[in-house]
């Protein structure tokens, strides 16, 4: 049998194998300057916090070919994590975003990368490449829309037909590969996703102020939770999923084929009085190979200890309360001490837990 080993034939090779690996879309970009304009006001307004990381490599960042040398073709895939009949939170439930509730999908999307990228040296020999899933300054958002995979939803993620529960990563080659059309827009007048978000993280469609964000304030943020947010957070302890939730084109999502992306440790109905309880070395033992053990013990503390604060004022959930007063990080008692007065107080409507 005569194989059509032409750029384009090769294109069409690659997503064949991209999908025996369990790609759910491989799409392939130019390694082309993109537009800085829109990223670097965003920057400008101080809307990316105190991640510090993504003010630095700008040029790198926006350029593929100098992030890697070399790099003719960025190869962009998607791998998807919903999951399946996921129950609705109990009120006194931890709420944790979707695509932590399994492993931690860095290294599985890298060594499926890694194995793609040795299927193609399969038929054109030793080639440059280099694979990334959220690990160095790529735009992958938007290497994924110039792909076709895509388009930028108003909040902020790639949006596609099928929604948007997946990761991204990328094969920078040296590969001059065809590139594909890039997907049009199809949020229309919908705003859903706006509307949804209970801190009001998004300034304007397409543009979110991470500091208001329950996800960037979960996760990224390493000190004190601004006071008129935590009201708002509801017993979300990592992450926030409500701007996809509500999102149309999420109905059309399919489960994660992926075993590794199931619900671990029961975390899509734990408690928060049991994971509060937790000692530093459980935590680490229980959430080995998830992404949630990179915010270590003392942010998860204090993430847990707000939840508790607006969660019903039970003596199950003042005693796990109790029993983190006196914790060493000043961190820890601050939020704690903060929960502890909410019990004082009426308590208030379901603070927007996503149902």
């Amino acid at each position: 049998m005569t194989h059509d080993w032409s750029p384009s034939g090769l294109k069409q090779a690659i997503r064949q194998w991209g999908r025996e690996l369990g790609f759910a879309a491989i799409g392939c970009a130019p390694a082309t300057p993109l537009d800085d304009a829109g990223y670097l006001n965003w920057l400008a307004a101080g809307h990316h916090g105190g991640m510090d990381y993504m003010a630095r490599n700008l040029d790198k960042r926006a350029r593929p070919a100098e992030l890697v040398p070399g790099t003719r073709s960025v190869i962009s895939v998607r791998l998807d994590y919903a999951a399946a009949d996921l129950p609705a939170p109990e009120p006194d439930a931890a709420v944790v975003s979707r695509y932590a509730l399994g492993r931690d999908y860095h290294k599985v999307m890298r060594q499926r990368l890694q194995r793609l990228a040795e299927r193609i040296a399969t038929v054109t020999g030793p080639f440059g490449h280099r694979a990334f899933a959220d690990s160095a300054p790529v735009r992958e958002v938007d290497l994924a829309a110039l792909a076709g995979l895509g388009w930028r939803g108003k909040h902020t993620l790639l949006l596609s037909r099928s929604g948007s529960w997946f990761f991204l990563g990328e094969l920078y080659t040296d590969l001059d590969l065809p590139a594909d059309p890039p997907a049009a827009d199809h949020c229309g007048r919908c705003t859903a996703c706006l509307a949804a978000c209970p801190t009001g993280a998004f300034v304007a469609p397409y543009m979110l102020d991470a500091r208001r964000c329950i996800s960037y304030l979960t996760i990224e943020h390493h000190g004190s939770i601004p006071l008129a947010l935590r009201p708002l957070m509801g017993t979300r302890i990592y992450g926030c999923d409500d701007c996809q939730l509500t999102c149309p084109w999420n109905r059309f999502a399919r489960p994660a084929a992926v075993a590794d992306f199931q619900p671990r440790q029961g975390l899509e109905s734990a408690r928060l009085a049991e994971l509060i309880a937790w000692s530093e070395t459980e935590f680490d033992d229980r959430l080995a190979g998830s992404p949630i053990r990179r915010i270590g013990h003392e942010r998860w503390l204090r993430n847990l200890a707000v939840a508790i604060g607006n969660a019903p004022r039970s003596a199950a959930n003042r005693q796990a309360l109790l029993a983190r007063r006196d914790h060493p990080s000043a961190l820890v008692r601050e939020h704690v001490a903060w929960a502890l007065e909410q019990f004082d107080t009426i308590a208030p409507a379901s603070p927007g837990n996503p149902s």
